[in-house]
């Protein structure tokens, strides 16, 4: 566990990540971050809640049709 202290940015509240949890996490100065709420709290992670949902549907989409599918990659 890292303990991180929140600090002044301009004119909003922050926190820095040390460079070891960026390196966990694989971010870099620009990427982006999501915070969805957990049963203990937040989670901090680098992928998007929304695309997992978005790759489920994409999947039962590709196995309803995967007959389909396949005559067209002939």
């Amino acid at each position: 566990m890292t303990a991180l202290k929140l600090t002044q940015i301009g004119n909003s509240v922050g926190v820095i990540l040390p460079k070891e949890v960026l390196a966990r996490l694989k971010l870099e100065k620009g990427d982006t971050v999501f915070v969805t709420e957990a049963a203990n709290g937040v989670t901090l992670t680098p992928y998007d809640p929304t695309l997992d949902e978005e790759l489920k549907a994409g999947r039962e989409f590709m196995r309803e049709f995967r007959d389909t599918f396949h005559q067209l990659a002939k």
